[in-house]
């Protein structure tokens, strides 16, 4: 693998304290010099404490990933919800707009709001967050984004694999392993049309820095063609039993829905305010940001909270639903796409990875990144991932 030694000129190397607090002094926002980076990889966020003792998150957007256009499509999707009194902390409008620039970096600030990570261990919580996600998916479904992307096959693996073996960043002892093994998953979800760039009259294409997406949503609003089964093209389900199949298989004359996502719904970036807080935090979860919204199956923003065996992803994943079917119907045709999107996630972070080389931050949180041993666990995993996908989906 050949991957570049990180730069000493990135653009995030000029992001100083003083420019944190000069950019949000641009915005009559005066810090008082306390400041706190916070978990982000792709963006660069800070903790802000203000003159007036007011706290702030200030968050840098990454240069060249979103258009101006697709940053504000994600501002006015955070009002919708907010307007819907869904708990999303939305940005502020400062200067007339949620988006201003300074030093060459588009940001945005934010009240702070705390939070844990929720305790998905707990069939209470999972319901709750279950008609959280239910309520957030019925505004995401009254339009389309227009500028941002959809979640599919070709940018999310197709894309991404073209660029990793184009650009030398597997090791040649795995390169033809994994090359194999990832057509391989890439032609099992290539029969899935709802996962394809067919959902759109435009093919939405990333380019090699990742941004730039263009589409035409409208289409994709709508879903699928009638022809476009979400259970076929996965073999003959080897190891399920013919009632799951048969059920799998019905009802396929009504396309599956494409709707406005949080898009990256892992435990992670959901944070949970317990019952017991002060009676000025609203208890249960929130995000904090959309920064991956994009459209999207309904399940996207579930199957990254289940975990264990089938059994627990089973129970969990019925909780889930239990809370989302109070406030909206649930698609079960869309749970045969869960191990087809954890494939597409799989691929895709790893390119995410090779792309941000150059930022010296990953080096330093991913340093085991890039080694055969690395791209030897990503070949045991799609290996895992092609024979799930030719296994029966989870029942609820």
């Amino acid at each position: 693998m050949d991957n570049p030694t990180p730069t000493t000129n990135h653009p995030y190397q000029a992001l100083t304290p003083d420019v944190v607090l000069d950019a949000l002094a641009s915005v009559q926002l005066y810090g008082d010099g306390r400041q706190m980076a916070l978990s982000s990889y792709e963006n660069r966020v800070y903790q802000a404490h203000l003159e007036d003792g007011a706290v702030v998150v200030a968050k840098f957007y990454r240069p060249g990933r979103w258009s101006t256009a697709q940053i504000l499509e994600e501002h006015a999707f955070s009002q919708e919800l907010t307007d819907a009194e869904i708990p999303v902390v939305g940005p502020l409008t400062l200067n007339g707009s949620t988006l201003n620039s300074f030093g060459g970096f588009a940001f945005s600030v934010s009240p702070w709001r705390g939070g844990r990570l929720p305790e998905l261990d707990d069939a209470e919580v999972l319901e709750w967050i279950g008609r959280f996600l239910a309520r957030i998916h019925t505004v995401g479904a009254a339009q389309a984004f227009v500028n941002r992307p959809t979640l599919d096959l070709q940018s999310f693996a197709i894309d991404s694999r073209e660029w990793l073996l184009a650009h030398d960043k597997i090791p040649l002892d795995v390169q033809s392993t994994w090359e194999k093994m990832s057509q391989n998953a890439i032609d099992l979800i290539a029969a899935c049309a709802c996962l394809s760039s067919a959902t759109s009259s435009k093919s939405l294409r990333n380019s090699d820095s990742g941004n730039q997406h263009t589409s035409d949503n409208t289409e994709a609003m709508a879903g699928v063609g009638a022809d476009s089964n979400p259970c076929s093209g996965f073999g003959s389900y080897p190891n399920a039993n013919a009632d799951a199949y048969a059920e799998a298989q019905t009802d396929l004359q009504r396309p599956i829905q494409l709707i406005r996502l949080h898009g990256d719904c892992h435990p992670g970036n959901i944070l949970w305010t317990p019952l017991e807080s002060p009676a000025s935090s609203l208890p249960g979860p929130h995000f904090v940001d959309l920064d991956d919204a994009r459209m999207g199956p309904a399940v996207q923003d579930l199957w990254m909270l289940l975990s264990g065996d089938r059994q627990q992803r089973s129970r969990q994943l019925g909780t889930l639903v239990d809370g989302y079917e109070q406030f909206r119907p649930f698609d079960r045709r869309e749970l045969a796409l869960i191990e087809p999107l954890r494939t597409l996630r799989l691929i895709h972070y790893s390119a995410w990875l090779a792309r941000r080389w150059d930022d010296p931050t990953f080096p330093m949180h991913f340093p085991w990144f890039g080694s055969s041993d690395y791209w030897q666990s990503q070949v045991q995993m799609l290996e895992d991932q092609v024979e799930a996908m030719q296994e029966a989906p989870l029942v609820v």
